[in-house]
């Protein structure tokens, strides 16, 4: 029985969806890991890892293939996340981005014109991307988004700022929403580009999470947006909205990925290490550690997996993915603080993995949805009861 797949979960996969989460587990094992530790530690994002992960499709995988991309499946698609960030949160924050933030909302409300130009770049690396929704002031609640777009004799111009952008120094063009009216329901989407007067994207230092992750502010000064960089195609709060169900979906699965990496890291020290003559895995608290962490491991897998399947279908709902991203992140978490109590004084060593995931886990448990807004999210989901307001 492989140490990390205790349900079999491989069985449950096609030859295609085993094939492809193989791929990008050598690529994590043979250019990720031999240079993560040291970016995580300068603070910097392995940019040279940018083309090879579009050249091997990772980038907006699930759309059509007539637009430069791989046309997956969602499993498929999990699969690939869950590799990346047994990798690096960053590197999986990174391609979630690109792909769920950035392509998707272009794919579904960009003209073809914008499809076109910004897909096939996107897709294979040669563009960058990234979204910017959440503000200094407006993290949990964006209807109350301050960022403006006013109609000008050239198209539109745009004021204010947005706070924590994944990849906004590096970016070439930016998914920005921000409201045309007074209310919620007049928050449109702007592709922002590179060079555009009166945009600028200062990258956030000092961070003890996501150290290997370009964090940055988007800062909008009278703007100028042409007419033709407007996404036609949705208003109100259901566009944003929907590209984080995108990427939730794919931190549910990444969240698996770091939690094995922390896991068999923490059973191979195990079994290794020696105390009072025994090797550790050998005494019974050890042994209990172990089996929860497999055991919750193993429930987080199945429910990616079977959300990836009601999402396939189109029957999946907005709260059934925000069980999947609170359950599994919170899982992960848990995972990577278990880890660490095994390796004792070693955990918090760059030697071993652990320290670096449990410090990222900490911002993806409060990204795309904190924690306790996806828990309101269920709750309201099952009593019929709205608690937000």
């Amino acid at each position: 029985m492989p140490k990390e797949d205790f349900l079999n979960i491989d069985s449950l996969l096609s030859p295609e969806e085993l094939q492809i989460r193989d791929v990008a587990r050598q690529f994590v094992r043979e250019r990720v890991l031999p240079i993560i530790e040291d970016c995580y530690e300068q603070g910097v994002y392995p940019q040279e890892l940018i083309k090879p992960m579009g050249e091997l499709g990772f980038y907006g995988c699930t759309l059509p293939e007539e637009y430069g991309c791989a046309g997956l499946n969602s499993i498929a698609y999990g699969l690939i996340t869950q590799e990346l960030e047994r990798g690096d949160s960053g590197i999986r924050s990174f391609a979630s981005v690109q792909s769920s933030l950035v392509m998707y909302p272009i794919y579904t409300y960009g003209t073809e014109e914008q499809k076109r130009k910004w897909l096939p770049a996107l897709a294979k690396g040669e563009k960058i991307g990234c979204f910017g929704l959440t503000e200094p002031d407006y993290g949990s609640n964006p209807s109350d988004m301050v960022t403006r777009a006013e109609r000008t004799k050239y198209g539109w111009k745009l004021n204010g700022a947005k706070m924590w952008i994944t990849n906004g120094s590096i970016a070439d063009v930016a998914v920005v929403w921000a409201k045309t009216g007074a209310d919620a329901r007049s928050i449109r989407g702007f592709l922002v580009e590179k060079g555009t007067r009166g945009f600028s994207a200062p990258e956030i230092r000092k961070k003890h999470s996501l150290r290997a992750s370009i964090t940055s502010e988007l800062i909008f000064q009278d703007c100028e947006i042409p007419e033709e960089n407007l996404l036609p195609n949705v208003e109100g709060l259901r566009g944003p909205l929907s590209c984080l169900n995108q990427a939730r979906y794919g931190i549910a699965w990444g969240a698996v990925g770091s939690a094995l990496a922390t896991y068999t890291t923490a059973l191979d020290y195990s079994l290794s290490r020696i105390q009072f003559g025994r090797p550790i895995a050998a005494f019974q608290l050890t042994q209990r550690k172990l089996a929860d962490m497999i055991t919750e491991i193993s429930k987080a897998q199945l429910l990616a997996y079977h959300v990836g399947k009601l999402k396939d279908a189109g029957k999946v709902t907005p709260a059934q993915i925000s069980m999947a991203k609170r359950n599994n992140v919170a899982m992960a978490l848990d995972v990577a603080r278990e880890a660490r109590t095994i390796l004792g004084a070693n955990g918090i060593s760059a030697e071993y993995p652990v320290m670096r995931h449990m410090n990222n886990l900490e911002s993806v448990l409060t990204y795309e949805g904190t924690h306790d807004i996806h828990t309101l999210i269920i709750g309201a989901e099952v009593t019929g009861i709205q608690a937000f307001k």
